[in-house]
């Protein structure tokens, strides 16, 4: 057995495939199913310390944030520079600085090309970058002819969630944590082709996530922390898609 950082995700894409002889996973922070007991305290110091062991079993808001500043450091100082020819870390740096605030929304490059004073491409290879040595992740639209959907800008999530400061954006990148851990789980282990995306169309119906399995929607879910009532979005995509299941998840929901 051999763990590592993402580094081993560039290593093995080079020299020898060895094909055959080694099962590749992803691993995860911590997911809620993980820990006993999976409830509201435990949820709740997740969702304030994070998924990641260290400041998680501390359970110490100062550990916490130092933790994620050493965590950002390394993989842009030593992990990012020893294996990609980049220059300007320090502009680098202040991109991951500006996404936290940009969660749970479209992920506009064009603004953070005007932002950051560079160009498209980029602001393109930037992210690239850093999403394969996750440090955040990227899901793009579920789309259909017959629903409208819009096919356009991908939303972005980060692995270390106490970066997000709003609760209500913080739990929704918490449970695209939660639900990638499950789509990696499903390929890695079982050998299934699942995905994570989410849905928005051009009248403005959105719904957070949407879970694939090969091709076709399985789940439509909306994560919210304070209004329960059903997003009307839920019932749109429930009339058209009537044979797929729809769940709306809350804190604490199971």
């Amino acid at each position: 057995m051999v763990t590592g950082s993402g580094k081993l995700d560039y290593y093995r894409h080079g020299g020898d495939s060895l094909q055959g002889r080694y099962h590749f996973y992803r691993l995860h922070p911590l997911m809620l199913q993980e820990l006993n007991p999976p409830d509201q305290e435990t949820l709740t110091n997740l969702l304030r310390y994070g998924g990641f062991p260290e400041p998680f079993l501390a359970a110490d808001d100062r550990q916490s944030r130092r933790w994620s500043r050493e965590y950002r450091t390394r993989i842009i100082y030593d992990e990012l520079t020893s294996l990609e020819q980049v220059k300007d870390t320090s502009a680098i740096e202040a991109l991951t600085i500006r996404l936290p605030d940009l969660v749970a929304s479209p992920l506009s490059v064009d603004a953070l090309r005007q932002d950051l004073r560079v160009a498209h491409e980029t602001v393109q290879r930037w992210l690239a970058m850093i999403e394969n040595l996750y440090m955040i992740f990227r899901i793009f639209p579920f789309g259909a002819p017959h629903i409208r959907a819009v096919k356009k800008e991908a939303k972005h999530y980060h692995f270390d969630w106490t970066l997000i400061s709003d609760p209500g954006r913080r739990f929704e990148n918490f449970m695209a944590c939660q639900l990638l851990a499950y789509c990696h789980y499903r390929q890695d282990y079982e050998g299934e082709e699942t995905e994570l995306r989410f849905f928005r169309d051009i009248d403005r119906r959105e719904v957070d996530f949407v879970l694939m399995k090969d091709q076709q929607p399985t789940h439509f879910i909306e994560c919210k922390t304070k209004n329960k009532s059903v997003n009307p979005a839920l019932k749109y995509l429930l009339q058209r898609f009537s044979r797929h299941a729809v769940r709306s998840n809350r804190p604490g929901a199971s």
